[in-house]
């Protein structure tokens, strides 16, 4: 998982060309920057978030709405808390 979790020199911001790391909080501003994602065709997105504890995999969302599935999900926790 560290390996995973490590952005790869040529093709920041992924991490063992695997996974898409939320270090620079651009694809998902409102993630943690601990947070990645495995994503693909579709988009098909397998979202960890370390800090709150949470996996989540989402089918066939438009990616320009990932960020507003992440927000309104870690809202969602924070309510449950």
């Amino acid at each position: 998982m560290r390996m995973a979790q490590t952005p790869t020199g040529g093709q920041s911001p992924y991490g063992f060309i695997n996974y898409q790391l939320n270090t620079d909080r651009k694809q998902l501003p409102s993630a943690p920057p601990t947070a990645y994602m495995h994503n693909s065709n579709g988009l098909n997105m397998i979202y960890v978030d370390p800090e709150h504890d949470l996996v989540a995999v989402v089918r066939w969302i438009d990616n320009a709405a990932a960020d507003g599935f992440v927000k309104r999900l870690i809202a969602a926790l924070a309510e449950k808390s």
